[in-house]
């Protein structure tokens, strides 16, 4: 990387690895952990849709965090505090996570990983991002950007197979905890790399026209506060308990869009959508068309964030229960001794009670109906592997456990990002480069064939009756990840070429802001999953909400290109 990267990068890369290492291995778990039935295991017992939905709020949460973290880096903390802060806070949410089950201190450990990470994302993207806008780095930020994106799945990728030995080994808390010691770890790291970008790590001077912390307290922060809680009781007041709702036309259940979850997020959110927009309205003439393309490919990007941040929720429940997880016999014992296996047993037992799309039944009081049958894993294997079973049923059965399916994604990011790189830096040296919009809109086009991928494995296995091969999901991860390598490090990238230097960390936040309404979009997507008798009809849903997005991304492709080549890129 001798003159081609800043000595910074390192750092910052083995940075962000074991930062999302914790994070993502909260994920790889998180709506496991939450259906789990209560009991010996200590999972929560809360029903599927909620524990979706819950989902869908928390990392929509800790992508609206950014908005005003990155306005706090750029203007009053720096971004070299700001990193610690985050850190700090994030590594004590996920220890609280490991050690408190009630659901008061469960929720507040939650609420300091959203918070931490709002100071901790959007900052070291920028100070990455800074680094290269110094000569003579500048013209390979986008490879810069790809190779931090890389560490990212490194710590998504081995975070997995370190949650699936500590939940087998120890249990659910110890693997959250986990996740605390790798943030410590990393926050290590960059104190050790800090002379590399303390020079790049200042913050911006003011300026005429800069949006001051009062105006973003005033006008965004407390009317989101307002709105949001607006959007949790209004519901009440508009339609009383159990009514039709207005928006959707069947019973919510006092809510506008399917939970008070979502009513409150999406109140929340209209404030901050309202001062992005108005950035642009109140722009000088030489920064307007710049903030109006980055607007743009927020808008479009959040579609792909819908998708794709579905691994946590709908494709980690078609891993857990509509794929084949067995073991190799040759492979049983070995991995077995070193906790890497989930162990059934066919035998009877008092197991919960699932309905045959594979929910939990719950009794009026909320507590999981037990009953002596089998476990829910058997319910759709093979006839084969059913007469092998019903021949000794005191037999251990081995698994791969649930999360490590997680790790199919990063695993592709990790093996086709020097490919994807490469493929790039041979069309810059024939000066057929496509600009970045140009890549962010293939990068939508290719996540939409990966719902297809989906469809024929439904199909596959008769729309749930038999459990499928796990290379459908290895071929489905592959195909979003090509599109996900145009398109997540490209947004970063674009975010830093082409956002005025005055306010880079805030527009960074709007990134990530279109990010946040993806995530809450994905898990909203998830939880209507019960809803299609026919799973190909859900992913056809996906597919078309991508090619929607692709064919939007077209539509402003020329105009933003025009901008991108008018400001030097």
């Amino acid at each position: 990387m001798k003159n081609k990267h800043p000595k910074g990068l390192p750092f910052l890369f083995f940075t962000e690895m074991w930062e999302r290492f914790g994070y993502y291995l909260i994920l790889g778990i998180f709506v496991l952990y939450m259906i789990e039935p209560s009991g010996a295991k200590g999972g929560l017992g809360i029903p599927d849709k909620r524990a979706d939905d819950i989902l869908g709020t928390y990392i929509a949460l800790t992508y609206l965090t950014p908005f005003i973290g990155g306005f706090l880096a750029d203007r009053v903390l720096g971004y070299i505090k700001s990193i610690y802060l985050g850190g700090i806070l994030m590594a004590a949410g996920y220890i609280g996570m490991g050690i408190f089950t009630e659901l008061p201190l469960f929720y507040t450990s939650l609420a300091l990983i959203i918070i931490g990470n709002g100071f901790f994302k959007p900052t070291i993207s920028t100070l990455l991002g800074n680094l290269y806008s110094e000569e003579p780095y500048k013209t390979n930020k986008d490879a810069g950007y790809n190779i931090f994106y890389m560490g990212i799945n490194i710590g998504a990728f081995i975070c997995n197979i370190i949650a699936a030995f500590m939940r087998n080994r120890f249990g659910w808390g110890e693997a959250f905890i986990t996740a605390g010691v790798g943030m410590l770890l990393g926050l290590l790291i960059f104190s050790i790399g800090r002379k590399h970008y303390a020079h790049a790590a200042q913050m911006k001077t003011k300026q005429d026209g800069d949006t001051k912390l009062s105006e973003i307290l005033v006008k965004v922060f407390l009317p989101a506060i307002a709105a949001g809680t607006i959007g949790w009781f209004a519901p009440d007041l508009l339609f009383g308990s159990g009514s039709e709702g207005a928006f959707i036309g069947k019973d919510v259940d006092t809510t506008i869009f399917g939970s008070k979850n979502t009513d409150a997020f999406i109140f929340a959110c209209i404030p901050v959508i309202y001062f992005y927009v108005s950035l642009y309205f109140k722009s000088n003439p030489k920064e307007k068309p710049a903030i109006g393309a980055l607007l743009s490919i927020f808008l479009v990007s959040m579609f792909f964030w819908a998708i794709f941040k579905q691994n946590a929720t709908a494709l980690t429940r078609w891993a857990n229960y509509y794929t084949d997880r067995s073991v190799p016999a040759v492979a049983e014992k070995p991995l077995d001794k070193i906790y890497m296996v989930d162990v059934k047993n066919y035998a009877d037992a008092e197991v919960p009670v699932y309905d045959d799309q594979f929910q939990s039944q719950k009794d009026e009081s909320g507590a999981t109906v037990l009953a002596v049958g089998k476990d829910v894993y058997f319910k759709n294997i093979s006839l084969q592997q059913r007469e092998k079973l019903e021949k000794n049923p005191a037999k251990k059965v081995y698994l791969y456990n649930t999360e490590l399916f997680q790790s199919i994604n990063p695993f592709w990011v990790i093996v086709l990002t020097p490919i994807v790189v490469g493929f790039w830096a041979m069309l810059r040296k024939r000066g057929k480069e496509p600009l970045t919009p140009t890549k962010i809109v293939l990068g939508l086009f290719i996540s939409a064939l990966s719902c297809l991928v989906m469809v024929l494995a439904v199909m596959s296995g008769e729309n749930g009756s038999v459990k499928v091969s796990p290379l459908w999901l290895v071929a489905g991860y592959g195909v979003i990840t090509v599109g996900e390598l145009c398109l997540s490090p490209m947004g970063l990238s674009f975010v830093s070429k082409l956002s005025p230097a005055r306010i880079t960390a805030l527009m960074m936040g709007g990134f990530f802001l279109a990010n946040s309404v993806g995530n809450k979009l994905s898990g909203i997507l998830a939880s209507t999953w019960y809803d299609y008798e026919n799973k190909t009809n859900y992913f056809f849903v996906n597919f078309a909400l991508l090619i929607f997005a692709t064919l939007l991304g077209l539509s402003m492709l020329k105009r933003i290109n025009k901008i991108m080549r008018e400001t030097g890129h």
